[in-house]
C-alpha cells in the first residue's frame, strides 16, 4: 500500500493482483474492507455492502469473460481519497461487448444471460467507465463518494 499527499490531502493507494478464479475474488473484498478503514471516520455499513457488491460484480465480469476458461490475472486497484473510493479491475484476457441497441443501451438478451453485473455497477457507483487498454484487455472503473 501506499500513502501520497496531494493538495486536497492524503490518497491511499493499494495494488492487488490476484488469480483470475472465482474462489480468490474474496481477497479483493477483504482488502477493500481494509482500505475502508483508513477512512478517520468509517463508512456506513450500507455503502460498504454496496462497494463491495459492485466489486464482486466487477471482478466475476473479468474472470468469467476474459481468460476463455484458461489462466490468468485480475489486477485490483483501490485508490482511498478524502472524498471518494475509486476502484479499477484490470484484466489482459479478451474481453467482452455488451450488445447495444438505439443510444448504446444495453440489449435486454445481454441481462437475462448474466448480464447485470455492469448494470449493478452502474446503480451503485457515482462513476463509471468500461473500457479497452490499449496493450490489451480491459478495464472497469467506479468512483464512490464519501462525502
Amino acid at each position: 500500500m501506499s500513502s501520497v499527499a496531494n493538495g486536497n490531502g492524503h490518497i491511499h493507494a493499494i495494488r492487488l493482483t490476484i488469480p483470475a478464479k472465482p474462489e480468490y475474488i474474496t481477497l479483493g473484498r477483504l482488502a477493500l474492507t481494509g482500505i475502508a478503514r483508513l477512512r478517520p471516520e468509517p463508512l456506513r455499513q450500507e455503502v460498504l455492502g454496496d462497494l463491495k457488491l459492485a466489486l464482486t460484480e466487477a471482478c466475476t465480469n473479468s474472470v468469467r469473460h476474459a481468460y476463455a476458461g484458461g489462466e490468468g490475472m485480475v489486477e485490483i486497484l483501490y485508490e482511498l481519497h478524502d472524498d471518494k473510493l475509486v476502484i479499477e479491475v484490470v484484466d489482459e484476457g479478451e474481453g467482452f461487448d455488451l450488445p447495444t441497441g438505439p443510444n448504446n443501451a444495453p440489449v435486454d438478451e445481454e441481462l437475462s444471460e448474466g448480464g447485470l453485473g455492469i448494470a449493478i455497477i452502474e446503480a451503485l457507483a457515482d462513476e463509471f467507465e468500461i473500457r479497452e487498454r490499449a496493450q490489451g484487455g480491459s478495464s472497469l472503473r467506479f468512483v464512490k463518494r464519501l462525502s
